[in-house]
């Protein structure tokens, strides 16, 4: 009975992609949250820490789908305040996927991308990390100079998802090489999947 207009985070499945008006990522929320229609109602899916985020940026009231992901769930304020302890000249940069206590303690908060360019533009030579693991390959390999210190979890340096590692060099160069495993969607899926997605490229234009 809300007429809701859907705004879908992209780290979802086709079936949800399907069911939304608009798709958005951590880097563009706030600018679809501001092009939505002002007299909807917004669902924001299916992260209710980044749709949190959105709202204290946007002042755009939405309902949130009551999902988070289970890794930015995982770093605490005790275990940030602990690092911080560790390294009280060192800057903390977190994604928005994270909780409101942990985005409190935080320097910095931004999007993956974001995220890469804080870190090349601090005076700081140490600087906490606070997100899923892989992107601390990127900036050791892009930033050398610098050294960065991987936020924790209450019980270890270790917030590397299960579901991004079964992705693997051996697994990417295989699929190229013999364009295997292919995953074809039904058609009436794929098409209602792929409207909110140009619509996000239209709106970010």
């Amino acid at each position: 009975d809300k007429n809701y207009y859907v705004i879908a985070y992209i780290n979802c499945s086709a079936g949800v992609k399907a069911q939304a008006d608009v798709i958005c990522t951590s880097g563009n929320a706030d600018k679809i949250v501001r092009a939505a229609p002002k007299d909807r109602h917004i669902l924001f899916v299916p992260d209710q820490n980044l749709g949190a985020w959105v709202m204290e940026r946007t002042g755009r009231k939405m309902d949130l789908w009551q999902g988070t992901c289970y890794i930015h769930v995982e770093f605490t304020a005790r275990s940030i305040r602990r690092i911080r302890e560790d390294y009280p000249g060192a800057p903390v940069v977190a994604h928005p996927e994270c909780t409101y206590a942990v985005r409190m303690l935080a320097d910095e908060v931004c999007s993956t991308e974001k995220m890469v360019t804080f870190c090349e533009e601090s005076p700081a030579h140490e600087i906490i990390v606070v997100t899923e693991a892989g992107l601390l390959h990127r900036l050791r390999k892009e930033i050398p100079d610098k050294t960065f210190i991987p936020g924790p979890t209450e019980n270890c340096f270790c917030g590397e998802c299960r579901f991004m590692k079964m992705n693997t060099l051996e697994k990417a160069y295989n699929a190229l090489s013999h364009m295997e495993p292919e995953i074809v969607l039904p058609e009436p899926l794929r098409k209602r999947a792929e409207a909110p997605i140009l619509k996000m490229l239209e709106l970010s234009r």
